[in-house]
């Protein structure tokens, strides 16, 4: 069992105490423990702000763009090595753990690559200049410029990798330093892909530290010109948002926490087709992959009367293939869930649901495992709500686990719109159909309560991407229940991390200091 370290005021020191034990999911073995218990984590706060985020505001955005092509680069060098990492720590299958490491490689990637597109220096014009007086010279620009504080990010247990990353990475091209704290039960790998980083001195002192272990006092340093990026579960992102000092300093703060995403399958949708066969392959796929730990996850799947029958079928064709076990065997496709207490909230959910809703499919409860007993495995389970109500538990609690809850609708894109808004908004709902009034009426009257809507259509089923998979040039967020906040999206995702100004002046001043006339 090793100590690991966080990284902080430039060097790697370690808490006192015994700390929290790191555990293999699937066998128990303890594999690590961390503790920030005794670390100075205001003078850590200072040093990023002083040091970290000097030096990145000192460089243009096409300098911190190179910074996160070597990121990505060290990532994608040492990509086999984390993805051990990510079996023996997450419970991940092979396939789970490419997941999130090549999430996390590739979105620093497209990030290096949006800064070729950013202006060659350090300021951001936010939209069009406009003229002010009778003449053109007085003028007004909005840009956005660097704020001088710390991103602080609390990533989830679920994406050690790929949180740490998109984070960071949008962070970082804004000229803003990073304290990442990941979730302290997966958190191996993410003290792997720091320990890399620090090697490969791909980063300015201080741009980039590392809170390995509890949050401890943290938050009671954030100032005024920081921002406090969060992603978990939604009591403690409301916690999050109350703290004493995020309120005193009136911290910008980034929420993402439940969502009750949902898949609708249309009336025209025609049985056998490649559409019918795409919806059926991504509520699957979110029930197994990372062993439905993912917050993007189907929980919610609606489906006209007069095809239940049918797509349960189908459903249950697909999760009947599911072999549950220890990830690190090859006959595997799906790992335990995280941790004991994990375990223990899915069966807890599943149980709830059980009140409203009946079980058509359960996985067995016997897994692939040489350690009879061990292991925080839940087995795939599909449930039917036939008489669905909007203060239900299928419409008000999140179960964060390899389950899905079927719900018949009546066809209509207006009723699917309705039973899907019930979730209190979510992060991404798709809708199968080449029906044009039917999306229009379930688009239209869902896209308020979601922060993205995927919609698979014949023409795409062969080449969609799946709704759960977070892509860097679309924002990743929703509203209500979901956190009310927004990450990546492009460009926007620097939103977050700059302050926008508007100056007002003599034009050939305002265009020099914005970049648009070389000074």
């Amino acid at each position: 069992m090793i100590d690991l370290r966080s990284h902080l005021s430039g060097k790697w020191v370690r808490g006192a105490g015994a700390g929290t034990t790191l555990v293999n999911p699937a066998t128990e073995e303890p594999l690590a423990s961390a503790t920030t218990e005794g670390l100075d984590l205001g003078a850590a706060m200072r040093f990023a702000r002083d040091v970290g985020g000097a030096s990145l505001r000192a460089m243009t955005f096409r300098q911190r763009g190179a910074v996160l092509r070597e990121m990505s680069k060290a990532i994608h060098a040492r990509r086999d090595a984390l993805i051990d990492v990510a079996i023996e720590n997450g419970g991940n299958t092979r396939s789970d753990a490419k997941f999130d490491i090549d999430g996390a490689w590739g979105t620093l990637a497209a990030y290096a690559d949006l800064s070729a597109e950013l202006p060659d220096g350090k300021v951001l014009p936010d939209g069009d200049g406009v003229q002010l007086g009778r003449s053109p010279r007085l003028f007004g620009q909005h840009v956005r410029v660097p704020r001088h504080g710390v991103a602080v990010h609390v990533n989830a247990f679920n994406f050690p990798a790929w949180g740490l990353a998109e984070k960071a990475a949008c962070a970082l091209l804004a000229g803003m330093p990073v304290v990442s704290k990941p979730g302290t039960s997966t958190a191996l790998l993410a003290y792997r892909i720091m320990e890399l980083l620090v090697d490969a001195a791909v980063l300015p002192e201080g741009a980039l530290s590392f809170v390995c272990g509890g949050a401890g006092d943290l938050l009671d340093h954030v100032g005024g010109q920081d921002v406090l990026a969060f992603t978990g579960g939604s009591s403690t992102g409301r916690s999050l948002r109350g703290g004493k000092a995020v309120l005193a300093h009136s911290v910008r703060v980034n929420v993402e926490a439940d969502s009750l995403n949902a898949a609708v399958l249309g009336p025209d949708v025609e049985a056998g087709s490649d559409l019918l066969g795409l919806f059926v392959g991504d509520v699957a796929r979110d029930m197994q992959q990372k062993t439905g730990q993912k917050c993007t996850a189907i929980r919610r799947v609606y489906v006209p009367k007069d095809r239940l029958a049918e797509v349960i079928e189908l459903l249950v064709e697909r999760l009947a293939a599911i072999r549950m076990g220890d990830p690190a065997r090859e006959e595997v496709n799906m790992g335990p869930v995280a941790t004991s207490a994990q375990r223990r909230d899915v069966l807890a959910g599943i149980a709830m649901l059980e009140q409203v809703a009946r079980v058509v499919h359960r996985g067995p409860a016997e897994t692939a495992h040489h350690a009879a007993g061990k292991g925080y495995f839940v087995p795939a389970t599909l449930l039917l709500s036939e008489s669905p109500s909007g203060d239900d538990a299928v419409h008000t609690h999140e179960v964060f686990g390899p389950v899905a809850t079927l719900v018949p609708y009546d066809g209509t894109g207006e009723a699917a719109a309705r039973l899907v808004s019930w979730g209190g908004g979510g992060l991404v709902t798709s809708v199968y159909s080449d029906d044009r009034p039917f999306l229009s009426a379930a688009v239209l009257g869902l896209a308020p309560f979601h922060g993205r809507v995927t919609i698979g259509s014949s023409k795409i089923a062969q080449q969609a991407l799946p709704p759960g998979m977070v892509l860097p040039q679309l924002i990743h967020g929703g509203p209500g229940r979901a956190g009310s906040g927004e990450e990546l999206g492009g460009r926007r995702g620097l939103d977050f991390y700059t302050q926008r100004v508007a100056l007002q002046g003599d034009r050939a001043i305002l265009e020099v200091l914005s970049g648009a006339r070389a000074g």
